[in-house]
């Protein structure tokens, strides 16, 4: 999936959409990547002279590719996923410009409209993340449909 249909699918936008492309996604995996660019607002004080993307939108970026995974469903036209809980974090190296992000996600339960993915990412087939996502699949908070 290109930017243009991710954007169709999640309700990120710049500089929030942290999502560059979708390379697979089933039933119950997912894999994309985000593309790290010095360009990125975020450097400008994270940090200027060392920049490092902050680790908090590290699991922002691998959050938004496990969301695809319900999203792209058509039953989950025009409902949103909200995060409710991050279990099990782990940074485990600064992703720098240049860098490739890519998350794997993996779902570990769906009952209703409540559920648990398994995400790690990686650059250049290293693991730089993991976490345990749970989220919840809601209407809109702006109440619109799409």
């Amino acid at each position: 999936m290109d930017i243009q249909k991710i954007r169709s699918f999640l309700p990120h936008r710049y500089p929030f959409l942290l999502v560059d492309r979708v390379l697979e996604v089933s039933d119950d995996r997912v894999v994309g990547y985000k593309n790290v660019t010095i360009n990125e607002p975020f450097f400008m004080g994270h940090f200027p002279e060392e920049p490092v993307m902050p680790g908090v939108l590290v699991l922002e970026s691998m959050g938004q590719v496990a969301a695809m995974m319900i999203a792209s469903k058509p039953e989950a036209k025009g409902l949103a996923m909200y995060l409710t809980g991050i279990e099990k974090a782990k940074l485990r190296r600064p992703v720098v410009p240049g860098d490739q992000l890519v998350t794997e996600a993996k779902l570990v339960k769906l009952r209703g409209k409540v559920g648990k993915v398994e995400a790690v990412a990686k650059v250049e087939g290293e693991v730089v993340a993991e976490a345990m996502f749970s989220f919840v699949v809601a209407e809109r908070l702006t109440g619109e449909k799409d």
